[in-house]
């Protein structure tokens, strides 16, 4: 997830000078303010990526408002309604009474009337969200990954069944999956172009991220709340919660087949202040397949180093690029091929698709898939934390619940120590 993707101001300049935008869905009714056809959304999360959501969301139907918004800081109501108010003027229909805070606010929002909810809040909510949204009958957007330990993703396995048998749209943050060049490529590899898949290698190396100094006032909950990213149990490590893209990509390149086993190294090198809570800043994955293949996985957070984020699967036919950073996808072998064709924005394509889901009564359900391969990058971090070799098998029966029941300002953080591979047991 990179910086410009949670930047509102950036977005909403975005959203006005794009061309590049597949056709907007038009319903039966053209957008005059409310009536029978309008659909309403609300947005639980509102910061940079949140408002990036609601942005695409009020862009990819004419008949849609924005109707309710929900946050544990309400501090960001406003910057988040500055930059959709810029571009979507009345569209956006949030009256005072819907901005709901707190720790509750999510409940609010899909007990306000919408008929769609964003769900963009730290990932440790995810599971909690999806259940009342799923219950309450709403479609769903829903960001990537889904959970950060092995019972929040059963309990999504489990809600996705329910929300096919309610027929909601449940459309995953896996935005790549929603990219054209993307799409051609894995599908030519899944159509076997390259022959039967027997390795793949994928990066996701970065620089550092935000954070924000501890202010007066701040409880430990607090501090870590706003620098979520850092804590395991509210984030899931950066493999899980950044590099996820890549191990989905890696994913999809085998035909979404689960992996046996995985094997891993990491650490802290250079992000070891307090600061910076207890996740690795390196990862080194590699996970072994039914059929023999391996996928190797390599992420890094760390400043001043070489960027590289791709995937590069090699088959008894050939060899497919897919990179993330640059315009370049292309087969080499036996049948050669490059992409020439449109160069969409991913990230509309995903509410484009959902709302015309939505309009033609022909839901879209992500839920297995985008839960497997949150869960292919937990295994990761297990066997990345642990130093084991640890089987699906297992990362799926794990019992480690990693956040706790509820959560408030007032809550005491969970106490988690830095991993040591050969020290932290699996659980």
């Amino acid at each position: 997830m990179n910086t410009s993707r949670r930047d509102v101001l950036k977005l909403a300049g975005a959203a006005l000078a794009s061309t590049a935008f597949p056709s907007i869905i038009v319903p039966n009714r053209a957008f005059a303010g409310i009536n029978s056809d309008t659909l309403k959304v609300g947005l639980i999360g509102c910061g940079g990526r949140g408002s990036g959501a609601a942005m695409q969301a009020l862009k990819a139907d004419s008949n849609v408002v924005l109707h309710a918004l929900g946050d544990i800081f309400p501090e960001r109501f406003d910057t988040c309604l500055e930059g959709l108010r810029k571009v979507h003027g009345d569209k956006v229909k949030v009256d005072n009474e819907r901005k709901f805070v707190g720790f509750d606010a999510y409940q609010k929002v899909i007990d306000s009337g919408v008929d769609v909810v964003l769900l963009a809040t730290p990932p440790f909510f995810r599971p909690l969200h999806l259940e009342a949204a799923i219950n309450a009958g709403k479609h769903i957007f829903c960001e990537k990954p889904v959970a950060v330990d092995a019972p929040g993703i059963r309990k999504v396995i489990e809600l996705a069944k329910v929300a096919k048998e309610k027929n909601l749209s449940l459309v995953s943050g896996f935005c790549w999956r929603f990219h054209e060049p993307k799409r051609a490529v894995f599908g030519k590899i899944n159509d076997g172009s390259i022959g039967e898949v027997m390795s793949i290698y994928n990066t996701y190396y970065t620089g550092g991220a935000w954070n924000f100094p501890r202010q007066t006032g701040w409880s430990d909950m607090e501090f870590q709340l706003r620098n979520w990213m850092y804590y395991t149990w509210l984030a899931g490590d950066h493999i899980v919660e950044q590099a996820v893209h890549s191990i989905d990509m890696m994913s999809w390149a085998m035909g979404d087949v689960l992996p046996v086993s995985a094997v891993g190294t990491g650490g802290r090198q250079v992000r070891v202040d307090p600061l910076f809570g207890h996740i690795f800043d390196h990862f080194a994955i590699t996970y072994d397949y039914p059929n023999g293949a391996k996928g190797f996985h390599f992420s890094r957070q760390q400043e001043n180093t070489e960027r590289s984020y791709l995937v590069e699967t090699f088959g008894t036919k050939g060899r497919a690029m897919a990179n993330c950073s640059r315009p370049m996808h292309k087969i080499e072998g036996q049948n050669p091929w490059e992409y020439s064709g449109v160069q969409n924005d991913m990230y509309q394509t995903e509410h484009n698709e959902l709302f015309a889901s939505i309009r033609n009564s022909k839901p879209i359900n992500n839920g297995e898939w985008m839960a497997n391969s949150t869960m292919i990058a937990i295994m990761g971090r297990m066997a990345a934390y642990t130093g084991k070799k640890i089987t699906w098998e297992d990362a799926m029966k794990s019992t480690e619940k990693l956040g706790p029941d509820s959560v408030s300002f007032d809550t005491a953080v969970p106490k988690i120590e830095v991993a040591r591979p050969g020290f932290t047991p699996f659980i």
